[in-house]
């Protein structure tokens, strides 16, 4: 598969993505501003706020957890609706009492595909030991049916490093051995990122975190392609998504608990957070700019121009936009000039509007969003002098 070209992430991030709702309380002009790579201002308001997830519960040997609130469970003791045989027709391990248990049938895949996902599954060797090395508790996980994350009773059982459980198979083995005794439940905590290619050029190779009982083994560990037995991976395009396999290697392993939750898309296919390219990042920036135009042509009030004002002063933060730079000038100096007819009595309640609009001009002048030599900005810091609006009260 390729990365979309810089037009196709262009598109992708200016369609159908909304401004977000801006943070309430917190500063506008505060942290650095946008630069060519990064869309958004350090602690930027105008951020998107995270989804709300609500957490599921841990599981022990004994007890399956609750998935999280956005999992998609695909196996949850009852069925196998959502899987079928890699050979065709339904899949035929059998379920029983909460439990998935391979058959010797074949292997079996997911109906629905997956690509870059935080997976979740456990899994039990048969308590009765038969049998040493890969021909012990033997099954796999293939995440996109490609990449195995090997399972295996790696207890007291030696074999070659890059087959023990929690391998990368065939290409890295486990940091360490952290399974329980044959029998008890094992829980994998898998987080994948498939390779992303531009033609023939590696944009990321792709990597693999997995934890085994709560114990890291594969530590941000690169792909180098699709795994195998007895041969090398090859690093090679991947598609976008493919279907997770559960391998039949002949041994009655045990599987209960298997959700995923498919993971958003990185910056460098089209993602809009952690360094974008340059493309992409003023794509962005155009677009919260324009949605902040139109706010500010919402919030137009003659009688009290700060509001518009502060919300096309936000706009410079994000494209330098002659008219709108225009606008902010219009209304600046009118809104300073304004100021001169307030009486001076009254002038300590409007003390925080005053250095609001202050610390805005000060923002983008320090960014060079504004000229230093801009001229409201001018009048209104000798205006802030000259009735000791700067003092501590």
């Amino acid at each position: 598969m390729q990365t979309r070209s810089a037009s196709v992430v262009v598109a992708t991030l200016l369609a159908g993505v909304g401004l977000a709702q801006a943070a309430s309380g917190i500063p506008r002009f505060y942290g650095d501003a946008p630069d060519d790579h990064h869309p958004w201002a350090v602690h930027d308001p105008n951020r998107p706020q995270p989804p709300v997830v609500t957490p599921g519960t841990f599981s022990s040997a004994d007890h399956p957890g609750r998935p999280p609130s956005d999992a998609q469970v695909l196996f949850d003791g009852t069925d196998l609706s959502q899987w079928e045989s890699t050979k065709g027709g339904p899949a035929r391990w059998l379920v029983q009492d909460g439990i998935l248990q391979v058959t010797a049938t074949g292997d079996i895949r997911t109906r629905a595909q997956f690509g870059d996902c935080q997976l979740h599954v456990e899994w039990a060797a048969p308590q009765v030991v038969k049998g040493d090395s890969q021909g012990r508790g033997n099954s796999g996980i293939f995440l996109m049916g490609r990449c195995e994350i090997q399972v295996l009773d790696s207890y007291h059982n030696l074999t070659y490093a890059d087959g023990h459980a929690a391998a990368l198979y065939g290409v890295n083995p486990p940091l360490v051995n952290a399974l329980r005794p044959p029998g008890e439940f094992q829980i994998y905590d898998i987080v994948f990122r498939r390779p992303l290619y531009d033609g023939d050029r590696v944009v990321d190779p792709g990597h693999v975190t997995v934890f085994v009982n709560g114990v890291l083994v594969q530590d941000h560990t690169t792909l180098e392609g699709p795994t195998g037995h007895m041969v090398r991976a090859r690093p090679q395009p991947f598609p976008a998504k493919g279907p997770l396999e559960l391998q039949d290697h002949g041994n009655p392993v045990r599987y209960r608990n298997i959700w995923i939750r498919e993971l958003p898309p990185r910056a460098v296919e089209g993602g809009t957070d952690g360094p974008l390219s340059t493309a992409a990042t003023l794509a962005k920036r155009r677009q919260i700019a324009a949605g902040l135009r139109a706010d500010a042509q919402q919030l137009a009030d003659p009688a009290h121009p700060l509001p518009e004002l502060l919300r096309l002063m936000e706009s410079l933060e994000y494209e330098a936009d002659p008219p709108t730079l225009q606008r902010v000038e219009t209304l600046a100096t009118a809104y300073v000039g304004s100021l001169q007819n307030v009486p001076t009595d009254q002038l300590p309640a409007r003390r925080d509007e005053v250095r609001q609009v202050r610390d805005a001009f000060r923002f983008l002048t320090r960014f060079h969003l504004l000229p230093t030599t801009f001229g409201p900005k001018v009048t209104l810091d000798q205006f802030i002098r000259d009735h000791g609006l700067d003092r501590r009260r």
